[in-house]
């Protein structure tokens, strides 16, 4: 550092705002500052800072693995980023402009628990997608660092004191299938959930279920289907098996995600079933492979990214003692986008929900 101040022309403090805090230094100095250490090789050592100022320049991101190996052979990169990729992105850039880095932990069932203490001690804020980490877990690093939970509803009480975001999932959905009731004339409608009762999935089936009431068609206790996994494979098994059911097929199959939705799209087509003239497939979230699939994908479209960037906004306002003392709780809004899968034009509605 000594080295690169020296050959810059600057002092050793303005070295580490350059690195610690971009966005505080002139743009020509920064640049000067930058050209210099690439000349001399210079890395800024995270261990060293930490030390120093007893953080380690890093925010932390838990969340259970979504990959849905049916998006393997997609070569469009920004068409295969699935709901957590875009979480991703959105957390890294709003870190990166404040100067942190981003620690990514992806764990199967079962293996957040043997992940979380390693990830939450090398970080200096940590977000967590809800119930990826026991309670317990949560509270205990929740006393040593700030802590942002993703998504669902702050279901325990014992997690009260944390900051929270999620998306207006009921809404959405209730605006999504009030529009298949009343703008498509559909009474038939099958919601496909999953077997883990994910509270984003049953907040958007307690929208479906309001939308139906309201309008007098059939609100059945429980979804038509819960799979065992959110993925295109199982998309396409719901899809086969709520085709071959004895009686009438549903006019419209409602899926809990756009992956579910994709895949049934895929197995419909197998069958030489006509999506929308034959039957309605809708989705939720707004991953880009909705846009591209045919028929595109009506679907809810969530701030994904958005989701992203308000968690490290949180964290780091935390960390720098710009927020109160009472727990921040976010509900982004979503829209509804009415494409060829319902039977519309590429259209989309206004946005439901809190900010």
């Amino acid at each position: 550092m000594y080295d690169v101040a020296e050959r810059s022309g600057v002092s050793i403090a303005t070295v580490s705002r350059v690195y610690r805090n971009p966005d505080s230094v002139r743009a020509a100095t920064r640049e000067r500052v930058l050209a210099a250490a690439r000349e001399l090789g210079y890395v800024p050592s995270g261990n060293a800072r930490g030390l120093a100022s007893r953080s380690t320049g890093v925010l932390g991101l838990c969340f259970p693995d979504y990959a849905d190996p049916d998006t393997a052979d997609i070569e469009d990169d920004d068409a295969a980023m699935l709901y957590s990729d875009q979480i991703i992105r959105g957390m890294e850039r709003a870190a990166r402009r404040h100067g942190y880095a981003l620690l990514i932990a992806a764990s199967l069932e079962g293996g957040p628990e043997s992940l979380v203490a390693k990830v939450a001690g090398r970080v200096d804020g940590f977000a967590v997608l809800a119930r990826t980490v026991p309670t317990e877990e949560l509270e205990v690093i929740s006393r040593r660092r700030p802590v942002v939970m993703l998504a669902g509803p702050r279901a325990d009480p014992s997690l009260d004191h944390l900051d929270h975001v999620e998306v207006a999932n009921e809404d959405g959905q209730y605006e999504l299938t009030r529009h298949l009731l009343h703008d498509h004339g559909l009474r038939r409608l099958a919601y496909v959930g999953v077997d883990d009762t994910s509270p984003d999935v049953e907040a958007r089936f307690r929208g479906f279920r309001r939308a139906c009431g309201e309008a007098g068609a059939d609100t059945a206790a429980e979804p038509a289907l819960r799979m065992p996994m959110m993925t295109q494979a199982e998309g396409a098994r719901a899809a086969d098996l709520l085709c071959d059911t004895d009686g009438e097929r549903p006019e419209a199959f409602v899926f809990a995600n756009d992956q579910m939705a994709v895949g049934a799209l895929q197995a419909l087509e197998r069958r030489g079933v006509r999506v929308p003239d034959d039957v309605v497939v809708t989705g939720f979230d707004g991953i880009p492979l909705s846009r591209l699939v045919r028929p595109s994908l009506t679907t809810v479209r969530q701030p994904m990214v958005r989701l992203g960037e308000q968690a490290a906004e949180l964290l780091i306002g935390r960390l720098r003692g710009q927020s109160g003392d009472e727990p921040v709780s976010l509900v982004l809004p979503v829209s509804v986008a009415r494409r060829a899968s319902c039977g519309c034009a590429d259209t989309a509605a206004g946005t439901f929900g809190a900010v």
